[in-house]
């Protein structure tokens, strides 16, 4: 027992040793505008084997941590509709073609020139060709460069490199003794089995995943659709890797075809905790995997490799940019963002390695290249947001912004959320609807609206459903509870939004406005105020009259009301009963 107690106990110091490196270093390294990235590489490395030796195996760690790159594709794809993949096939199919054959073509002569036989270079360079998806999709998204254009190339380009994966074991599995002589069926056999496993993949993605979904969402049980979430990213890059593909392509296939479900939101808010923490837990492995022994005996061929690798891709990065039109400033960002190795080039390592291509002593030398390269990365950026040229706004083709509709979000889409839905989509607004009833959902689909299930007292869907960039967040659920914690949060988290919000009573009314809202309407209210307008002029009341005794009717019924919020209480009267002060006092 006290063995096991000792063991559990080891286990525990180094669970609590990797979340300590990342909680102190990052709010640290991004203080001094150095980024997260580099915070968890130095962090990684101080708790190491060549720091502190709290970890002896990174690679047990990487092979783990490696889901948060899967789980950052899936999170990417959910942002890919098919339709805006498909406007983007000549950037992925012809920028990226174009920047990775040439890197793989100078990458190989480079690795000549710094004495590695010809195969061996052309393994080292094809490896440093794949940029590491992980580090500039975290870099982009700090830059809040994600969703722009050039975010979108850059993203294009990543998505090729992971293809590229696939034919580059392949010449791999060629370039080894023996290689060559492999059947034409083997290989053909592998290509068909690649391409069942995304015809399976595509097929369920189609027609199983939104049923599934339904029915958990029907069944109310929010652990469950977070279990669910997983097991469609986990077990999408399983069937790919199965199938002899990249895991990360899986999961953003997945992501692409689930981009149309009702589901996404809520689907991005249950990945994106498991994605954050694991995306660090994959840079802190990168960091302890550097090799300092390797470094130290290897010092002068690991530099010159890192420079001269990074010097050409990036120059080469930079002229296909220029040469397919792109602006000096977006060039050299790409080449500052793209310069490094990647993750993939463990893999292609790996693999040449077990087929006899490279040594054990080679291995590590280009793992620690890569390495490097991945950890100067971030102070390549920073340099270059420093010191490199400022992009200029071009305004030619643009039209001035005129009577121009902002976005709106809203939460609840029954009777009420409907009709309040109307004059926003009239006037071309784009609107963002949420709402918990899958029936509701699929009802609205019939009549062309696309809601997507979420529940709005969930800050993360709040956030994925996007509330931090909506105009205004309208609340139209009919749980007064709900909509008070949805008011609440939103106040809290949005406070620069407005927020109109449904009310389901006088008493409700009060608590929505204490929350904090800019506006509530009480659901019966107009409908009731609009009837008895009309009774008025039906039983012969001049049509002047009537506006003014409903003028009357309003004012009273304010200022009651903020007597009630301003007093703290609720006095427990209808509306009608409070007007009855109306006719009494002759008004009208």
């Amino acid at each position: 027992m006290a063995v096991e107690a000792s063991g559990a106990a080891s286990d525990l110091v180094q669970v609590v040793s990797l979340l300590a490196a990342g909680v102190i270093a990052v709010p640290i390294f991004k203080r001094l505008g150095l980024g997260s990235v580099l915070g968890y590489l130095l962090a990684g490395l101080a708790i190491g084997p060549f720091g502190l030796g709290l970890f002896t195996d990174a690679h047990a760690i990487l092979h783990v941590a490696e889901l948060g790159v899967v789980m950052f594709l899936f999170i990417i794809g959910l942002e890919m509709e098919p339709s805006r993949l498909w406007g983007m096939r000549r950037a992925i199919f012809g920028l990226g073609l174009a920047q990775v054959g040439a890197c793989i073509a100078a990458l190989t002569l480079v690795g000549i020139a710094l004495g590695f036989p010809v195969s061996v270079a052309f393994v080292a360079g094809t490896g440093f060709v794949l940029t590491s998806t992980a580090i500039v999709m975290q870099l982009l998204e700090e830059r809040g460069a994600l969703s722009t254009p050039k975010g979108q190339r850059i993203v294009a380009i990543l998505l090729l490199e992971d293809l590229a994966i696939v034919p580059l074991l392949a010449a791999v599995a060629l370039l080894a003794p023996g290689g060559a002589e492999a059947s034409g069926m083997e290989r053909a056999v592998a290509v068909v089995i690649a391409l069942a496993s995304v015809a399976a993949l595509v097929a369920a993605g189609r027609w199983l995943l939104n049923p599934l979904f339904r029915l958990l969402a029907a069944a109310k049980a929010r652990e469950v659709m977070t279990a669910a979430a997983l097991l469609v990213v986990l077990g999408s890059a399983l069937a790919m890797q199965l199938g002899g593909l990249s895991m990360a392509m899986g999961a953003f296939l997945a992501g692409v075809l689930l981009s149309e479900s009702s589901f996404r939101h809520q689907l991005e808010a249950d990945v994106e905790p498991f994605r954050g923490i694991l995306l660090g837990l994959f840079f802190l492995g990168v960091g302890m995997s550097l090799d300092l022994t390797v470094i130290a005996a290897n010092a002068g061929l690991i530099l010159a490799s890192v420079a001269a690798y990074m010097a050409v891709k990036g120059l080469l990065i930079y002229g296909v940019a220029r040469a397919l039109r792109a602006s000096h400033a977006e060039s050299l960002e790409r080449a500052a963002l793209m310069a490094q190795g990647g993750e993939f080039a463990f893999v292609l390592y790996a693999a040449a390695a077990s087929a006899g291509i490279i040594g054990g002593t080679t291995n590590a030398v280009l793992t620690a290249t890569v390495i490097l390269s991945m950890a100067i990365t971030p102070l390549m950026v920073i340099a270059f947001d420093r010191l490199g040229p400022k992009a200029s706004l071009s305004t030619d083709g643009v039209e001035a912004p005129e009577d121009l509709v902002g976005s709106a979000l809203i939460v609840g889409f029954g009777r009420f959320g409907q009709i309040a839905s109307q004059p926003l989509i009239s006037q071309g607004c784009s609107v963002s609807i949420i709402d918990t009833n899958p029936s509701n959902i699929r009802l609205a689909e019939g009549f062309g609206f696309k809601v997507y299930y979420g529940d709005g007292t969930r800050l993360d869907i709040l956030r994925a459903a996007g509330a931090m960039t909506a105009r205004a967040i309208l609340i139209c659920v009919d749980d007064p509870a709900m909509a008070k914690r949805i008011a609440e949060m939103a106040k809290a988290e949005f406070p620069l939004v407005p927020v109109l919000a449904r009310a389901r009573d006088r008493e409700h009314a009060v608590e929505l406005i204490q929350a904090g809202v800019t506006y509530q309407v009480r659901e019966t209210v107009e409908s009731a105020l609009a009837l008895g307008e009309t009774a008025l002029l039906t039983v012969g009341a001049e049509p002047e009259a009537a506006r003014a005794i409903m003028e009357e009717v309003r004012r009273r019924d304010a200022e009651r009301l903020d007597l009630e919020v301003v007093g703290g209480i609720y006095a427990g009267r209808d509306l009608i009963q409070g007007n009855m002060a109306v006719s009494a006092n002759g008004a009208g």
